[in-house]
Protein backbone atom coordinates (compact mmCIF):
# COMPACT_ATOMS: atom_id res chain seq x y z
CA UNK A 1 0.00 0.00 0.00
CA UNK A 2 1.15 3.52 -0.78
CA UNK A 3 1.11 6.11 2.00
CA UNK A 4 1.32 9.87 1.87
CA UNK A 5 2.70 10.25 5.38
CA UNK A 6 4.33 7.85 7.82
CA UNK A 7 4.52 8.97 11.44
CA UNK A 8 7.73 7.67 12.98
CA UNK A 9 7.95 6.33 16.50
CA UNK A 10 10.13 3.80 18.28
CA UNK A 11 9.21 0.16 18.81
CA UNK A 12 8.07 0.67 22.42
CA UNK A 13 5.23 2.92 21.30
CA UNK A 14 3.86 1.18 18.20
CA UNK A 15 1.31 -0.96 20.04
CA UNK A 16 2.17 -0.89 23.76
CA UNK A 17 0.62 -3.58 25.94
CA UNK A 18 -0.98 -2.34 29.16
CA UNK A 19 -0.19 1.22 28.15
CA UNK A 20 0.33 3.65 31.00
CA UNK A 21 -0.25 7.40 31.02
CA UNK A 22 3.00 8.08 29.18
CA UNK A 23 2.23 5.73 26.28
CA UNK A 24 -1.41 6.87 26.18
CA UNK A 25 -0.27 10.47 25.73
CA UNK A 26 1.87 9.41 22.76
CA UNK A 27 -0.97 7.46 21.18
CA UNK A 28 -3.44 10.31 21.68
CA UNK A 29 -1.11 12.85 20.06
CA UNK A 30 -0.57 10.69 16.99
CA UNK A 31 -4.30 9.94 16.76
CA UNK A 32 -5.08 13.66 16.71
CA UNK A 33 -2.46 14.28 14.02
CA UNK A 34 -3.61 11.30 11.97
CA UNK A 35 -7.26 12.41 12.08
CA UNK A 36 -6.34 15.93 10.95
CA UNK A 37 -4.28 14.56 8.05
CA UNK A 38 -6.90 12.02 6.99
CA UNK A 39 -9.53 14.77 6.97
CA UNK A 40 -7.39 16.37 4.27
CA UNK A 41 -7.37 13.19 2.22
CA UNK A 42 -3.92 11.86 3.15
CA UNK A 43 -3.18 8.17 3.62
CA UNK A 44 -1.37 7.90 6.96
CA UNK A 45 0.43 5.08 8.75
CA UNK A 46 2.55 4.91 11.89
CA UNK A 47 5.60 2.71 12.41
CA UNK A 48 8.87 2.40 14.31
CA UNK A 49 11.79 3.90 12.42
CA UNK A 50 13.89 0.72 12.66
CA UNK A 51 11.25 -1.61 11.22
CA UNK A 52 13.26 -3.78 8.83
CA UNK A 53 10.17 -4.98 6.95
CA UNK A 54 8.81 -1.58 5.95
CA UNK A 55 9.39 -0.40 2.38
CA UNK A 56 10.23 3.28 2.71
CA UNK A 57 9.77 3.81 -1.01
CA UNK A 58 6.06 3.22 -0.43
CA UNK A 59 5.60 6.44 1.53
CA UNK A 60 5.86 9.99 0.21
CA UNK A 61 7.09 11.44 3.49
CA UNK A 62 8.29 10.31 6.91
CA UNK A 63 7.53 12.62 9.84
CA UNK A 64 9.64 12.25 12.99
CA UNK A 65 7.35 12.09 15.99
CA UNK A 66 8.45 9.92 18.93
CA UNK A 67 11.74 8.33 17.88
CA UNK A 68 12.83 8.70 21.48
CA UNK A 69 15.47 6.00 21.43
CA UNK A 70 17.70 7.62 18.79
CA UNK A 71 20.14 9.23 21.24
CA UNK A 72 20.78 5.82 22.81
CA UNK A 73 21.38 4.31 19.34
CA UNK A 74 23.02 7.27 17.68
CA UNK A 75 25.31 5.40 15.26
CA UNK A 76 22.53 3.07 14.15
CA UNK A 77 20.06 5.93 13.75
CA UNK A 78 22.60 7.98 11.81
CA UNK A 79 23.21 5.12 9.36
CA UNK A 80 19.44 4.67 8.99
CA UNK A 81 19.05 8.36 8.14
CA UNK A 82 21.65 8.06 5.36
CA UNK A 83 19.99 5.01 3.88
CA UNK A 84 16.31 5.96 4.07
CA UNK A 85 16.73 9.63 3.09
CA UNK A 86 17.30 8.45 -0.47
CA UNK A 87 14.03 6.49 -0.43
CA UNK A 88 11.53 8.98 0.99
CA UNK A 89 11.17 12.63 1.98
CA UNK A 90 12.06 13.48 5.58
CA UNK A 91 10.08 16.12 7.48
CA UNK A 92 11.92 17.99 8.86
CA UNK A 93 14.59 17.47 6.17
CA UNK A 94 17.81 15.55 6.65
CA UNK A 95 19.99 18.66 6.78
CA UNK A 96 17.88 20.04 9.63
CA UNK A 97 17.92 16.74 11.49
CA UNK A 98 21.70 16.45 11.22
CA UNK A 99 22.15 20.00 12.43
CA UNK A 100 19.70 19.68 15.34
CA UNK A 101 20.97 16.31 16.58
CA UNK A 102 24.02 17.95 18.11
CA UNK A 103 23.70 20.78 20.63
CA UNK A 104 26.48 22.67 18.88
CA UNK A 105 23.52 24.16 17.00
CA UNK A 106 23.23 26.47 20.03
CA UNK A 107 26.52 28.03 19.03
CA UNK A 108 25.18 28.56 15.51
CA UNK A 109 22.10 30.26 16.92
CA UNK A 110 24.31 32.51 19.04
CA UNK A 111 26.28 33.48 15.93
CA UNK A 112 22.94 34.51 14.39
CA UNK A 113 22.25 36.88 17.31
CA UNK A 114 19.99 34.50 19.23
CA UNK A 115 20.58 34.58 22.98
CA UNK A 116 21.55 31.28 24.65
CA UNK A 117 22.81 30.50 28.17
CA UNK A 118 26.57 31.10 28.58
CA UNK A 119 28.11 27.90 27.22
CA UNK A 120 31.50 26.25 26.81
CA UNK A 121 31.57 23.65 24.03
CA UNK A 122 33.99 20.84 24.86
CA UNK A 123 35.34 18.51 22.18
CA UNK A 124 35.50 14.76 22.64
CA UNK A 125 38.80 13.66 24.23
CA UNK A 126 39.57 17.15 25.54
CA UNK A 127 42.40 16.50 28.02
CA UNK A 128 41.55 19.34 30.40
CA UNK A 129 39.92 18.56 33.71
CA UNK A 130 36.45 19.85 34.46
CA UNK A 131 38.01 22.09 37.10
CA UNK A 132 40.37 23.63 34.54
CA UNK A 133 37.50 24.38 32.16
CA UNK A 134 35.37 25.87 34.93
CA UNK A 135 38.24 28.05 36.14
CA UNK A 136 38.07 30.26 33.03
CA UNK A 137 34.45 31.14 33.83
CA UNK A 138 33.06 33.34 36.58
CA UNK A 139 30.07 31.09 37.15
CA UNK A 140 29.04 29.79 40.54
CA UNK A 141 26.70 27.04 39.35
CA UNK A 142 27.01 24.79 36.32
CA UNK A 143 25.12 22.42 34.05
CA UNK A 144 27.04 19.61 32.34
CA UNK A 145 25.38 17.74 29.49
CA UNK A 146 26.29 15.74 26.36
CA UNK A 147 26.18 17.42 22.96
CA UNK A 148 23.93 14.59 21.73
CA UNK A 149 21.26 13.78 24.24
CA UNK A 150 17.60 13.77 25.15
CA UNK A 151 15.40 13.38 28.22
CA UNK A 152 18.17 14.98 30.35
CA UNK A 153 20.53 12.05 29.79
CA UNK A 154 23.72 12.60 31.82
CA UNK A 155 22.70 16.12 32.73
CA UNK A 156 24.23 17.33 36.00
CA UNK A 157 23.87 20.47 38.06
CA UNK A 158 26.60 21.40 40.55
CA UNK A 159 28.21 24.33 42.32
CA UNK A 160 31.83 25.41 42.03
CA UNK A 161 32.54 23.65 45.32
CA UNK A 162 31.20 20.39 43.87
CA UNK A 163 33.21 20.28 40.65
CA UNK A 164 35.68 17.66 41.86
CA UNK A 165 32.79 15.32 42.67
CA UNK A 166 31.92 15.25 38.95
CA UNK A 167 35.42 14.75 37.54
CA UNK A 168 35.11 10.96 37.26
CA UNK A 169 31.82 10.94 35.35
CA UNK A 170 33.08 13.83 33.21
CA UNK A 171 36.24 11.91 32.21
CA UNK A 172 34.12 8.88 31.33
CA UNK A 173 31.77 10.92 29.17
CA UNK A 174 34.31 13.14 27.39
CA UNK A 175 36.23 10.04 26.29
CA UNK A 176 33.29 9.03 24.14
CA UNK A 177 31.41 12.20 23.21
CA UNK A 178 31.46 16.00 23.11
CA UNK A 179 30.02 17.87 26.07
CA UNK A 180 28.58 21.26 27.01
CA UNK A 181 29.28 23.16 30.21
CA UNK A 182 26.73 25.91 30.84
CA UNK A 183 26.07 28.47 33.52
CA UNK A 184 23.04 27.34 35.49
CA UNK A 185 20.17 29.80 35.05
CA UNK A 186 18.45 29.82 38.43
CA UNK A 187 15.22 31.45 37.25
CA UNK A 188 14.15 28.11 35.79
CA UNK A 189 13.43 27.11 39.40
CA UNK A 190 10.96 29.95 39.91
CA UNK A 191 9.70 30.83 36.42
CA UNK A 192 9.99 27.45 34.70
CA UNK A 193 10.60 26.89 30.99
CA UNK A 194 8.18 27.93 28.25
CA UNK A 195 7.80 25.66 25.22
CA UNK A 196 6.39 27.41 22.15
CA UNK A 197 5.32 25.31 19.17
CA UNK A 198 5.72 26.80 15.69
CA UNK A 199 4.53 25.39 12.37
CA UNK A 200 6.05 26.74 9.15
CA UNK A 201 7.55 29.56 11.16
CA UNK A 202 4.35 30.70 12.86
CA UNK A 203 3.46 30.35 16.53
CA UNK A 204 0.74 27.80 17.29
CA UNK A 205 0.49 27.20 21.05
CA UNK A 206 2.55 26.98 24.21
CA UNK A 207 2.91 25.23 27.55
CA UNK A 208 4.83 26.02 30.71
CA UNK A 209 7.07 23.32 32.15
CA UNK A 210 8.06 23.32 35.80
CA UNK A 211 10.48 21.14 37.73
CA UNK A 212 9.31 19.34 40.84
CA UNK A 213 10.44 20.70 44.20
CA UNK A 214 14.10 19.97 44.80
CA UNK A 215 14.95 19.32 41.14
CA UNK A 216 15.96 21.50 38.18
CA UNK A 217 14.86 19.23 35.32
CA UNK A 218 11.46 20.06 33.87
CA UNK A 219 11.01 16.76 31.99
CA UNK A 220 8.15 14.55 33.16
CA UNK A 221 10.69 11.70 33.38
CA UNK A 222 11.93 13.46 36.53
CA UNK A 223 8.61 14.55 37.96
CA UNK A 224 8.27 17.80 36.02
CA UNK A 225 4.80 19.18 35.36
CA UNK A 226 3.15 20.81 32.34
CA UNK A 227 0.74 23.73 32.58
CA UNK A 228 -1.43 25.70 30.18
CA UNK A 229 0.28 28.92 29.21
CA UNK A 230 -0.54 32.03 27.20
CA UNK A 231 2.76 33.57 26.10
CA UNK A 232 3.47 37.28 25.93
CA UNK A 233 4.01 38.90 22.55
CA UNK A 234 7.70 39.27 23.35
CA UNK A 235 7.99 35.49 23.83
CA UNK A 236 6.15 34.75 20.59
CA UNK A 237 8.34 37.19 18.64
CA UNK A 238 11.48 35.68 20.12
CA UNK A 239 10.40 32.09 19.30
CA UNK A 240 9.47 33.01 15.73
CA UNK A 241 12.80 34.78 15.27
CA UNK A 242 14.63 31.65 16.46
CA UNK A 243 12.78 29.59 13.86
CA UNK A 244 13.31 32.25 11.19
CA UNK A 245 17.11 32.04 11.40
CA UNK A 246 17.01 28.30 10.61
CA UNK A 247 17.69 27.23 7.01
CA UNK A 248 15.32 26.04 5.74
CA UNK A 249 12.55 27.20 8.06
CA UNK A 250 11.40 23.99 9.78
CA UNK A 251 7.91 22.64 9.18
CA UNK A 252 7.57 22.04 12.90
CA UNK A 253 9.62 23.32 15.81
CA UNK A 254 9.50 23.56 19.56
CA UNK A 255 11.38 26.50 21.00
CA UNK A 256 12.17 26.13 24.70
CA UNK A 257 12.75 29.48 26.39
CA UNK A 258 14.02 30.37 29.84
CA UNK A 259 14.97 33.61 31.56
CA UNK A 260 18.71 34.09 32.10
CA UNK A 261 20.56 35.68 35.01
CA UNK A 262 19.76 39.12 33.59
CA UNK A 263 16.06 38.16 33.31
CA UNK A 264 16.27 38.13 29.51
CA UNK A 265 14.78 35.44 27.32
CA UNK A 266 17.18 32.86 25.93
CA UNK A 267 16.92 29.54 24.12
CA UNK A 268 17.54 26.49 26.28
CA UNK A 269 16.70 24.03 23.49
CA UNK A 270 15.45 24.13 19.92
CA UNK A 271 13.72 20.83 19.10
CA UNK A 272 13.40 20.09 15.37
CA UNK A 273 13.74 16.30 15.22
CA UNK A 274 11.16 14.60 17.42
CA UNK A 275 9.77 17.22 19.79
CA UNK A 276 6.90 16.56 22.12
CA UNK A 277 4.32 19.07 20.89
CA UNK A 278 1.60 18.84 23.57
CA UNK A 279 -1.11 18.81 20.94
CA UNK A 280 -3.23 16.90 23.47
CA UNK A 281 -3.25 20.08 25.59
CA UNK A 282 -4.45 22.11 22.62
CA UNK A 283 -6.22 19.78 20.11
CA UNK A 284 -6.82 22.51 17.48
CA UNK A 285 -3.03 22.53 17.00
CA UNK A 286 -3.40 19.22 15.15
CA UNK A 287 -5.01 21.23 12.35
CA UNK A 288 -2.08 23.68 12.34
CA UNK A 289 0.37 20.78 12.11
CA UNK A 290 -1.61 19.10 9.35
CA UNK A 291 -1.75 22.34 7.35
CA UNK A 292 2.00 22.75 7.64
CA UNK A 293 2.61 19.18 6.46
CA UNK A 294 0.14 19.57 3.62
CA UNK A 295 1.94 22.68 2.40
CA UNK A 296 5.23 20.79 2.25
CA UNK A 297 3.77 17.89 0.31
CA UNK A 298 2.22 20.27 -2.19
CA UNK A 299 5.46 22.27 -2.51
CA UNK A 300 8.48 19.90 -2.32
CA UNK A 301 11.69 20.90 -0.60
CA UNK A 302 13.83 23.20 -2.76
Amino acid sequence: MLYDITLLTDSRYVAPVNAGWYELNILKEDQLITAALEKRGFQVTRINWDNADFDWKQTRAAVFRTTWDYFHRFAEFSAWLDRVSSETQFINPLSTIRWNMDKHYLGDLQSRNIRIPPTVFIKQDDNRTLSQIATVTSWNEFILKPAVSGAARHTYRFSRDEITEHEIIYRQLIAGEAMLLQEFQSRILTKGEVALMCFNGKYSHAVLKRAKAGDFRVQDDFGGSVHDYTPHEEEIRFAEEVVRVCHPIPVYARVDLIWDSANQLCVSELELIEPELWIRNFPPAAENFAEALAAVLIAPWP
